[in-house]
C-alpha cells in the first residue's frame, strides 16, 4: 500500500490520474475512464462530464438502509479534469496494490470504479448498535479518504489501539476489530456520543484517526 503517511508514494511509480490540487481539493484525470466518488463532492470540472447515481446493487443496496453505513456514491465519466472535495477536510490519498482498506463511510470520498467494495459489519456490534459498519475497498487502485483536521497514523503493532467510531477514518484489513465497552457506563469517553464504546484494534496494521468526530451538523430550529 502506498500513501504519503508511509513516505511511499511516488506519483512517478504509480498512475497519476488521482492527485491532490491542493491539501482539501482532490484533482482526477479523466481520458474515457470512470471514477466513483461521493455524492455532491464535485466542486468544478473542465471537459464533458456525465454524473450518474451509483448504487452498487441490490445487495449493497439493502445493507445500506439497513445499517445507514456507506457513503451515496455516483459515477464520473467523461474527459477531462474533475475537481472533488468534502466541506474543506483534508484530504488524503492511499494506493492499493491488490491489497485492502476499511474506510468509515462518512470518509470516503472517491475511488478507482474497478475496485471492490462492500459494507461489513464491526465484529461484535449488532445493527442495534448503529453506525457500527464500514466500509471495506480492495484490490489495486486509486482510493481518496477525507478528515476532519490533521489526522494521526497509528501502529497497531505498538499495542492494543482503541478509537472513537466516529473518529477512525480507515484502518487495515488485516487488523482483528471488535468492540470495547468500559464498565463506567456514564463516562464520556469520545466527543460526542457519551457512549463508552470503542473500536478495538489488534495486529500488524495502521488506524488513521482524525482530530475530531467529524463537522458538528447544525440542529433545526423549531
Amino acid at each position: 500500500m502506498r500513501s504519503s503517511f508511509f513516505g511511499n508514494l511516488d506519483q512517478g511509480q504509480v498512475p497519476g490520474h488521482f492527485t491532490l490540487q491542493n491539501p482539501k481539493m482532490l484533482r482526477v484525470q479523466l481520458n474515457g475512464e470512470d471514477v466513483l466518488a461521493r455524492q455532491g463532492s464535485m466542486v468544478a470540472f473542465q471537459g464533458r462530464m456525465d454524473f450518474d447515481y451509483e448504487g452498487g446493487g441490490v445487495g449493497k443496496f439493502l445493507k445500506k438502509m439497513v445499517t445507514g453505513e456507506g457513503a451515496p456514491l455516483m459515477r464520473v465519466r467523461g474527459q477531462g479534469v474533475l475537481f472533488l472535495a468534502d466541506d474543506a477536510q483534508d484530504v488524503h490519498l492511499f494506493y492499493l496494490e491488490n491489497e485492502a482498506i476499511t474506510v468509515n463511510g462518512r470518509n470516503l470520498l472517491a475511488f478507482d470504479p474497478h475496485l471492490s467494495w462492500d459494507i461489513n459489519r464491526v465484529q461484535g456490534a449488532g445493527i442495534a448498535a448503529g453506525g457500527l459498519f464500514n466500509t471495506t475497498v480492495s484490490g489495486t487502485g486509486w482510493v481518496a479518504v477525507t478528515a476532519h483536521g490533521t489526522p494521526a497514523m497509528l501502529d497497531a503493532a505498538w499495542g492494543p489501539t482503541y478509537a472513537d467510531g466516529q473518529s477512525a477514518v480507515c484502518w487495515s484489513t488485516s487488523l482483528q476489530v471488535g468492540i470495547n465497552r468500559t464498565f463506567k457506563a456514564g463516562a464520556l469517553i469520545g466527543r460526542g456520543s457519551g457512549e463508552a464504546v470503542q473500536l478495538a484494534f489488534q495486529g500488524q496494521g495502521f488506524v488513521l484517526v482524525q482530530a475530531s468526530e467529524g463537522p458538528v451538523v447544525p440542529q433545526a430550529r423549531g
